[in-house]
């Protein structure tokens, strides 16, 4: 059985698990990720160890497709298993890869990946997992099946945010200074029982798992969006999922002041301000399944 997760304030993919995300507002937060973090997360892609280019990738927790679409980018003929447990961000995917023309090179599995038994994933020589691995309830046994699937030399990128964006400015709001601060420390207590491997170091636990861990990477993330509309939104869908989870901890000024920022047509709304930004770090682990005889295959 799954142990409980508390998905209100973190926007990444959905892993595996029995309900769908799609009625509070998650698929158009992963969209608007997607969309804002595209070039660094085209960095990722160009920067991961490969000894060739890969022809079967596995997505694992891909929610709308943010890391399928970049790695179909990066690698023409490969194609891709996009695995999630949203029917709603399954579909949306598939929407997508009709419209960019690469339908044929994508293939969508529904799973629970918290299950003993994982669908059958091929002999993948990459597999991709971008903000979803925290969220596994076993990650040893996640770490083991995907180290099991890959291909004798493939690759296993997992790539984790540190935490929530943040957009504000450190004096932001005017009469609350640090609101997006104590919002997000309120968040993270909560989520900490949850979800306990998020911010975790994944090298040991690869390591311990059979991979040999090639590299790690962390990248900043520091976007102005002072008049992007995109990055406004992406805000606006972030800090009320934040909102909605942290209301009953926050003081009662800070809740007045974030449901000021988050009044779409109020005159302290967040769409209405020109000095936003989007800072956050990821950080990649690059861990490779060394063939049988511990060396290297040679291609």
């Amino acid at each position: 059985m799954n142990r409980p997760h508390t998905h209100a304030t973190h926007h990444g993919p959905s892993h595996g698990h029995h309900h769908d995300h799609g009625s509070d507002g998650l698929a158009e937060i992963l969209d608007l990720d997607a969309e804002v973090l595209a070039e660094h997360t085209a960095s990722i892609t160009a920067w991961l160890p490969l000894q060739s280019s890969p022809h079967r990738i596995v997505d694992l927790g891909c929610g709308t497709g943010a890391g399928t679409f970049a790695l179909l980018d990066r690698f023409p003929d490969a194609h891709v298993t996009a695995v999630d447990a949203s029917t709603e961000h399954l579909q949306r995917l598939r929407t997508k890869a009709r419209a960019r023309g690469v339908d044929e090179r994508v293939r969508t599995v529904r799973a629970d990946l918290d299950e003993a038994a994982w669908p059958d994933l091929g002999s993948p020589d990459l597999v991709w997992a971008s903000a979803s691995m925290h969220h596994m309830a076993n990650p040893d046994h996640a770490l083991r099946a995907v180290h099991d699937a890959l291909a004798p030399g493939g690759l296993f990128a997992v790539v984790e945010l540190a935490g929530h964006p943040r957009f504000l400015p450190e004096n932001a709001p005017e009469g609350r200074p640090g609101l997006e601060e104590r919002a997000h420390a309120a968040a993270d207590r909560l989520q900490a029982e949850h979800m306990p491997h998020r911010g975790a170091d994944w090298g040991p636990m690869l390591a311990a798992a059979g991979f040999t861990v090639e590299g790690e990477r962390t990248i900043t993330v520091d976007i102005e969006g002072a008049r992007s509309e995109v990055i406004g939104r992406y805000a606006l869908g972030v800090l009320r999922r934040i909102r909605d989870a942290v209301a009953g901890t926050l003081s009662p000024e800070d809740l007045t002041a974030l449901d000021g920022l988050l009044d779409t047509g109020g005159p302290h709304g967040i769409l209405r301000r020109d000095d936003l930004a989007v800072r956050t770090e990821r950080t990649v682990w690059a861990a490779r399944r060394v063939s049988r005889a511990g060396r290297q295959p040679t291609r």
